[in-house]
């Protein structure tokens, strides 16, 4: 009775444990790109206009443009990119559609040859493509998997992307704006608050990948610092060039 008291916790335990986030989704990467590209550009591109020594007015006027223009950029390129992917299954899947229409036995066979060639008896996988194969829906699912690695009831929404990206790039845009628009008159408020978020963001894609906190954030701490003393650097010496 222990016996089968353990196994059944132990069943319960794997259960609980082995659940999967959703990694096809179509929010999460636009909305982590997005926020991670806000950061960076708007911030890289207000520390080169203010190396070259321009107004507290044109600095924020700058911060509020680049948002504005990454946002509608990001969401458009996102829209554009997810539509004509899923505009490329569709197709993909059509022609799957019109083969098991018009070769069902032919398609069968291929399904049966795909399982043998992972280790399935034979006779086994005939069968199993055999009754997998009876409802068309089943099989057009069963070979979109199987063939083309996709699942046709799981396909990324092109507006669900496009609002992600949006959103995101938009809220991490505006951190480098915002101190100037609660009263900053000097640049450092900007940069420390960007960085900041930049290591909020890297440690929050965290929770949802294999590395650490500390490193993800780290590293994007230090990609979008790179990319801001570079382009400081840059728009210092554009700006001596051209005074």
């Amino acid at each position: 009775m222990a016996i089968i008291d353990n196994e059944a916790t132990l069943h319960e335990a794997h259960r609980d444990n082995h659940t999967h986030r959703d990694v096809n989704g179509g929010w999460l990467r636009p909305a982590v790109f997005g926020a991670m590209d806000g950061l960076v550009s708007n911030l890289a591109l207000m520390t080169g206009v203010a190396g070259g020594s321009v107004s507290q007015q044109t600095l924020v006027i700058t911060g509020l443009a680049g948002l504005a223009a990454g946002a509608f950029s990001m969401a458009a390129g996102e829209y554009t990119s997810v539509a004509s992917q899923r505009e490329l299954v569709q197709a993909e899947l059509d022609v799957e559609r019109r083969e098991l229409r018009k070769h069902p036995k032919d398609e069968e066979k291929e399904l049966a040859e795909l399982y043998m060639a992972r280790g399935v008896e034979p006779a086994l996988a005939h069968e199993v493509a055999r009754q997998l194969s009876h409802d068309p829906e089943q099989a057009l699912e069963i070979h979109a998997r199987e063939e083309l690695g996709i699942d046709p009831g799981d396909l990324p929404s092109p507006v669900v992307a496009a609002a992600s990206s949006f959103g995101a790039f938009a809220l991490g845009a505006l951190l480098p704006v915002l101190p100037y628009l609660l009263g900053a008159s000097v640049l450092w408020p900007a940069v420390v608050l960007a960085l900041l978020g930049l290591f909020a963001c890297g440690a929050v894609v965290a929770r949802v990948t294999a590395r650490s906190w500390w490193f993800s954030g780290l590293r994007q701490l230090a990609l979008g610092g790179a990319a801001a003393g570079v382009t400081y650097a840059l728009g210092t010496l554009f700006g001596t060039a051209l005074g």
